[in-house]
């Protein structure tokens, strides 16, 4: 399978992906199908066997245009066009995933033609557009190491509780009930003391906290998905 290479250099301290292993997402422009299949991968091998699947998948589709990025500073992406003129396909959907700093991911987005020619600046939009709204709709991850935090209350602290953590944006990972209350929340590590000084104070002292081991968690990240590629500037 043919592709071509792009380098891209990012900053490696925040680590963002999309929030599932697998996802489908589609819309159709001016009469034009235009499905992508995106999944999260940690080697060229992963990748190489999702599009192969989405390819068997979609053998009667007009286009099946691909594009991943993966490794620790991304330093491989590979693309391909597919049939689509140099430039507008590929190329477009790789810049989603740079300018949104989405790490190690696969994407496919099928075409079946509607019989309309869109142009050059119209496949970029559409090719571009169709990664970054299947995004958008599934949501972005990031993955932060935090330790992980148990908080047993009362029954009648667990609102207060958790509107006050809310309120902090603080993640609950988990809540567990039993005769109580019991939430696991990602707190970082030197964030940990201050954070369960402000639990007791909020509860009078009516919370029992337990402070975990440091492991890596995935957190809803809120961001603005962007289109924007070079082209479209």
């Amino acid at each position: 399978m043919a592709g071509n290479q792009t380098e891209h250099i990012v900053n490696t301290d925040q680590y963002i992906t999309i929030a599932a292993s697998e996802y489908t997402w589609e819309q159709t422009i001016k009469k034009s199908r235009f499905i992508v299949n995106m999944a999260r991968v940690e080697t060229e091998a992963d990748a190489r066997a999702f599009i192969d699947r989405i390819n068997k998948e979609h053998n009667k589709a007009t286009h099946n245009v691909w594009s991943y990025m993966l490794g620790e500073r991304d330093q491989v992406q590979r693309y391909s066009d597919d049939g689509e003129p140099a430039g507008t396909a590929g190329v477009p959907m790789l810049e989603v995933f740079k300018n949104n700093e989405v790490h190690d991911i696969v994407a496919v987005v099928t075409r079946y033609f509607g019989g309309i020619k869109l142009g050059a600046g119209g496949l970029v939009r559409a090719y571009a557009g169709t990664v970054a709204g299947g995004i958008a709709e599934l949501g972005l991850v990031e993955r932060i190491q935090r330790h992980k935090m148990s908080i047993r209350v009362d029954y009648k602290n667990y609102e207060p509780l958790k509107y006050w953590l809310e309120q902090h944006e603080f993640t609950i990972l988990d809540t567990q009930y039993d005769t109580g209350v019991t939430l696991t929340v990602p707190v970082a590590d030197d964030a940990t003391d201050s954070f369960e000084t402000s639990v007791q104070d909020l509860l009078a002292g009516q919370a029992d906290l337990t402070v975990g081991e440091i492991d890596l968690f995935e957190v809803p990240y809120d961001k603005r998905v962007t289109a924007q590629t070079s082209s479209l500037k």
